[in-house]
């Protein structure tokens, strides 16, 4: 059970300590959500410079990473802990109509039930094979984001790590990914991805409280 602990302070990375690659892949947002897309998606102008991308991130974090990521991975995880399976298809259909996620459908499926085949080997786990199957049906999608709670879970890993984790990878992943095209520096880089993770941890607090009062 989750124990209530002060947010984490300093250097992002220091929230991580060991983690578990997987986790890790899961919670970049390399190969997974462009960019230009998502600013799309937000109504929001190209990024150009620097301050474009800190507005991008800004809205980022407040219309998806926030709202609908971070809670359907605490889902996700508790689902997986309790072994309800049916709650987890049925938080995956009601994902599948919230607008704010409709531009990401394809790439957080194909990401997600990518990284489920990985769990393949755990055959003893009723959880992500009846998950497969119901994907394999056409009853379910994959999301990503609920992958990476059920992988959370399957690991026995902390949940609050890994939803500080998330957020940053997801943070991270998109700065190194405008890094070249904007020339951005490495101390811009380093700067801009301790800035935007700053709030991660008192937002994470506020989820899991809201998650122990439920």
């Amino acid at each position: 059970m989750w124990q209530h602990s002060q947010p984490a302070q300093g250097d992002p990375v220091d929230w991580l300590g060991y983690w578990h690659p997987l986790a890790d892949q899961l919670g970049s947002a390399n190969g997974l959500l462009a960019l230009g897309e998502v600013s799309c998606s937000l109504r929001l102008p190209a990024v150009q410079d620097l301050g474009g991308l800190r507005r991008f991130l800004l809205e980022y974090q407040k219309q998806l990473l926030l709202p609908h990521e971070l809670p359907a991975i605490q889902r996700a995880f508790d689902h997986t802990c309790r072994r309800e399976l049916r709650e987890l298809v049925a938080l995956d259909c009601a994902l599948a109509r919230e607008p704010a996620l409709q531009h990401f459908t394809e790439a957080s499926r194909r990401a997600g039930q990518t990284q489920l085949l990985k769990l393949r080997p755990l055959r003893d786990e009723r959880v992500p094979r009846r998950y497969r199957e119901a994907i394999e049906r056409g009853e379910a999608n994959g999301w990503h984001t609920l992958v990476y709670g059920l992988t959370l879970a399957l690991y026995s890993l902390p949940l609050r790590q890994g939803l500080l984790g998330f957020g940053f990878q997801t943070t991270r992943g998109f700065i190194h990914s405008a890094a070249r095209p904007l020339r951005l520096s490495e101390n811009d880089c380093r700067a801009l991805v301790a800035e935007l993770c700053a709030p991660l941890p008192q937002a994470v607090e506020t989820l899991l409280s809201l998650r122990t009062a439920a």
